[in-house]
């Protein structure tokens, strides 16, 4: 039997982490982070952080030795050469582990939460996607208040995105989490056993 392998992503700030959390303690099923795999890229000491800091210099590390992630988003949603430049770096590993982790996985269905699964040409490790949404003002107050930004730094953010639109056109399963949670969870239940 192939694996059911559920390619889980959305806009910024839609509630990925939602749904996730929720398959994962209702569904037991494993949850592969691009999020995290993503950090594990940047971790002290890592040639891709090497790298990072041969580009921008030792002012984008914290004082441990760490990415300093605000001043690198400054550089990287204001500056697409940049951007991309730093995403082809990233995206081969977080790719790569990916790869390792669901060879390894011996579940049948695995959620692949992949915030950047388009954009970083990854719809080919999944057999489903699911797009969590919510309006566009949802979006940016969610965004304002979870990562402490001006509206504009949260507009930034969300535009060097593919419209959400575009990857709810693209989606197998849409899941939207305008209203209230427990909808959201119905949705997820009916998504899981269909």
């Amino acid at each position: 039997m192939t694996k059911r392998i559920i390619g889980l992503t959305g806009g910024i700030a839609t509630g990925k982490t939602t749904v996730a959390n929720y398959l994962a303690s209702a569904y037991n099923l494993p949850i592969l982070d691009g999020d995290i795999y993503a950090r594990e890229a940047v971790a002290v000491g890592s040639p891709i952080l090497q790298e990072i800091a041969q580009r921008y210099g030792k002012n984008i590390l914290l004082a441990d030795g760490n990415l300093n992630r605000q001043k690198l988003g400054e550089i990287i949603f204001n500056n697409q050469q940049e951007r991309n430049w730093v995403e082809g770096l990233i995206h081969p590993y977080v790719r790569d582990r990916f790869l390792k982790e669901i060879s390894l996985s011996p579940a049948q269905t695995l959620v692949l939460v992949v915030p950047l699964l388009f954009e970083a040409q990854m719809t080919d490790l999944v057999t489903e996607i699911w797009v969590v949404s919510c309006s566009e003002e949802q979006q940016l107050q969610r965004l304002i208040q979870r990562n402490n930004l001006s509206q504009q730094q949260a507009q930034v953010r969300i535009k060097s995105q593919i419209p959400l639109a575009e990857k709810i056109a693209r989606a197998d399963v849409v899941l939207d989490n305008s209203f209230t949670l427990e909808g959201l969870l119905k949705q997820i239940d009916h998504a899981i056993n269909h």
